[in-house]
């Protein structure tokens, strides 16, 4: 089923921190979000989940709108996110985390069991700290939970919000690996990412926004290879 977001609008009192942009998500694609901080990305997630009320536009998914749901709702439709920062219980174990992405699902424990297998799968680290505070875990552990937390649920699309963000290089790469995994599961991703290279050579389609408005889209690869592009959120010129 597709996501279409049509001439939305988003507003933190008189700020219009989304202006009128329309995006659409395919079923099974990777499509990225890039642009600076402040551009409006986290505030679009944020309202496609149901944590912001947009001012006017629409938000549908399989052809059915969204908004008149709660953002709990969303989740039992199949939208799931995984916030920036992680958003992880910091005194619960690892495994309670995890629990909490099936707390509004009424599933049996057998069923919650065979998810949990699915996650630790995706996840080694994740398993054999299970018992470990989650506070406790390396920031590229805790961003592994709060996906993993966010898979519990078994959503059709996947919200990712600054994935890698604050990890070392090796564990980015992991972190992308795992994305691809999640995506060719049959799961469809938004994902917002400052780490334009890496979004960009994982994803289908992108959007580029700046404060506020949508400024191009186009498949990713063409992207890639766009100077004015590779200028301005890949730190290279033109080669």
């Amino acid at each position: 089923m597709r996501l279409d977001i049509k001439d939305l609008r988003v507003a933190y009192g008189k700020i219009e921190a989304i202006k009128g942009i329309s995006i659409t998500v395919n079923e099974g694609e990777i499509v990225s979000l890039i642009g600076a901080n402040g551009a409006g990305k986290t505030t679009l997630l944020k309202t496609i989940s149901g944590l912001l009320n947009p001012t006017s536009g629409s938000i549908e998914y399989g052809g059915e709108s969204v908004l008149k749901h709660k953002a709990h709702k969303r989740v039992s439709l199949g939208i799931s996110q995984a916030p920036e920062g992680r958003g992880i219980f910091p005194g619960m174990t690892v495994l309670e985390n995890l629990e909490l992405g099936k707390y509004h699902l009424k599933m049996k424990k057998d069923e919650i069991e065979e998810d949990l297998v699915r996650i630790y799968e995706l996840f080694p680290r994740l398993k054999e700290r299970t018992a470990q505070a989650a506070g406790t875990l390396s920031g590229g552990e805790q961003q592994m939970l709060s996906i993993g937390r966010a898979l519990m649920a078994k959503p059709k699309v996947l919200l990712l919000d600054e994935p890698s963000m604050g990890l070392a290089p090796l564990m980015i790469q992991n972190i992308f690996n795992i994305i691809t995994e999640i995506n060719k599961s049959g799961v469809t991703i938004l994902l917002v990412e400052q780490n334009a290279q890496q979004a960009l050579q994982r994803s289908d389609r992108a959007y580029i926004l700046e404060t506020g408005n949508i400024v191009k889209e186009a498949k990713a690869s063409d992207l890639l290879n766009d100077p004015a592009v590779r200028e301005a959120y890949l730190g290279t010129g033109a080669h």
